[in-house]
């Protein structure tokens, strides 16, 4: 369907690919995967002719449809939330009205020979209309909608009033209602809780029938979509024939075969170097030593593929807190709404979170999972009841407003220097290393940064300070794959108590062993890991 062959690209004086080549046949569904600033996202700009190849060759098949989603959804106005969606099959919405035209005319007195033309022009139209899913396309935009977390109270309500973070899913269900050939997704579950990751997963896997190619920092995610994995490293792109676990288990297995390659073609190098050096000003074996330097010279020599450096840092044992951390006693939580009337988040909390627990807090979206981490965090008053802080207990409380109160002038470096103030500058440049920023990159200023970079930012500065309570408000918003690894391996390793909510399921099965879901207003504590969650409760990967 889409071919790109030998493609060669720059950017400036960066060079994206050389001689690179990829595939997106009828039916299969591809995870691309790489490195921050490798080319994933120009491979997308080269399918859809937003950027040209320097070199090479893009070839698609006639008439197929691409619907590619990005993070730049653009202007939205004018229009409910529903409309906006419908827009994006506006050529069928118009197939739609002319029928209706049609039918209109048909009602009116003409010859015999017109109304054989307009029948037969209105029979194609139809069939146009039915297998272009005419019939059906609000319904299927409503559906789309819902399982995206836009429900019916919402299809009406004008675009603009919704934030960015939703209208990134209105921009989503656009590319998913037209169904296209060739679905081009660039981290489609960037700004999506749980329910909706699952209810797109489940879409993708049982509803879409066309080619998918996507980029995704969700683990669970793309194992369970794609069957196929192509990595963007060292200018080219390289295939794997299974979904991301099988890719990271594939990778090494190349890599240590490539490395073992490499050093048995070093050594032979070696070798006949030496003999060269040796013989060369000898007139007995001139005609051996030119053998051996047109043999080397036709030598492809191996390349090791550029390895990222991983810093090992050894967080610091924070101080030992008491064995009850926080009791909760009847808490409640009550929020007074825009008409001034009260809203119970929730009511009657009860429990207590012990010294080492890893918790993570679940619940569908808008059950005040975060206003239960605000008032553990003391970042808000409960209404009623009490959330009881034991002794010595240090907290550190992480959200995405946390981001928000970052000194945007200051650079990465002085913002855990400043976090971290009798720590010397060996530890914070490991602290920063450790968190993916390394070289020149501390000295970026924050203004600078993404969200993720500013998200690692803050969480370095938590992890390096002697707190023994953590409280995490979605870590992994805006984190990559790497990153999210590296945040779940300092975790992992922190012996204080964490509680946390992400929607990332894949690190809340490696990282918690207690889970606190609230319901209803109502918190229910399971007394083993995720897993056990969810066999207790009987939910699935296809549920929330």
């Amino acid at each position: 369907m889409v071919h790109l062959t030998n493609i060669s690209k720059q950017h400036g004086s960066q060079i994206l690919f050389k001689n690179a080549s990829l595939q997106i046949l009828t039916g299969t569904r591809t995870g691309l995967v790489g490195a921050n600033g490798t080319g994933k996202t120009t491979i997308f700009h080269l399918i859809t002719g937003e950027e040209e190849a320097d070199d090479g060759e893009i070839s698609c098949s006639k008439k197929i449809k691409i619907g590619y989603f990005s993070q730049n959804v653009g202007e939205m106005s004018g229009g409910s939330a529903l409309c906006e969606v419908m827009s994006a099959a506006s050529d069928v919405v118009m197939l739609g009205e002319n029928m209706k035209k049609m039918e209109a005319a048909m009602a009116e007195p003409m010859d015999e020979s017109a109304m054989e033309v307009l029948l037969e022009n209105y029979g194609d139209a139809a069939e146009e209309f039915e297998n272009r899913g005419g019939y059906d396309l609000e319904t299927r935009a409503q559906t789309v909608l819902t399982g995206l977390g836009i429900g019916p109270d919402d299809y009406n309500l004008p675009v603009e009033s919704f934030s960015g973070g939703w209208k990134m899913r209105i921009a989503l269900a656009k590319i998913l209602i037209i169904s296209p050939d060739v679905l081009l997704l660039d981290e489609p579950t960037n700004h999506l809780d749980m329910e909706s990751i699952i209810w797109l997963e489940n879409w993708l896997i049982n509803d879409f029938k066309g080619a998918l190619l996507m980029t995704c920092h969700d683990h669970d995610f793309m194992n369970k979509v794609v069957s196929r994995t192509v990595e963007v490293a060292n200018h080219t792109t390289t295939t794997y024939g299974g979904n991301y676990d099988f890719y990271i288990r594939e990778r090494e297995i190349r890599l240590k075969q490539l490395v073992a390659s490499h050093r048995r073609q070093q050594e032979m190098l070696a070798k006949e170097e030496n003999f060269i050096a040796r013989f060369k000003a000898r007139v007995s074996h001139a005609a051996q030593v030119q053998s051996r330097i047109k043999k080397l010279e036709k030598i492809e020599r191996i390349q090791l593929p550029e390895q990222q450096r991983v810093i090992k840092f050894e967080f610091s044992e924070p101080p030992r807190s008491g064995d009850d951390v926080v009791l909760l006693d009847k808490l409640a939580k009550t929020w007074e709404t825009p008409d001034r009337k009260p809203k119970t988040v929730f009511s009657d909390i009860s429990g207590l979170i012990s010294r080492q627990d890893k918790i993570a807090v679940v619940g569908v979206n808008g059950a005040g999972k975060s206003t239960f981490l605000k008032v553990l965090a003391g970042k808000t008053n409960p209404t009623q009841g009490i959330a009881r802080v034991g002794a010595s207990v240090n907290i550190g409380y992480f959200s995405q407003h946390s981001m928000d109160i970052l000194d945007s002038k200051r650079t990465v470096f002085e913002t855990v220097q400043n976090a971290l103030p009798r720590a010397g500058m060996g530890v914070i440049r490991n602290l920063c290393a450790a968190f993916l920023f390394s070289g020149d990159d501390v000295e970026k200023r924050i203004d600078q940064l993404s969200g993720g970079e500013k998200s690692r930012v803050v969480l370095a500065t938590l992890l390096g300070q002697p707190i023994n309570f953590l409280i995490l408000d979605e870590p992994t918003n805006h984190l990559d794959i790497q990153s999210r690894q590296i945040l779940l391996h300092a975790l992992k390793k922190f012996t204080g108590t964490l509680v946390l909510v992400s929607h990332d399921r894949h690190f809340l099965r490696c990282l918690v062993n207690r889970v606190f879901e609230i319901d209803r207003g109502k918190m229910t504590v399971y007394k083993g890991d995720y897993e056990y969650y969810l066999s207790k409760t009987g939910r699935d990967h296809r549920q929330i």
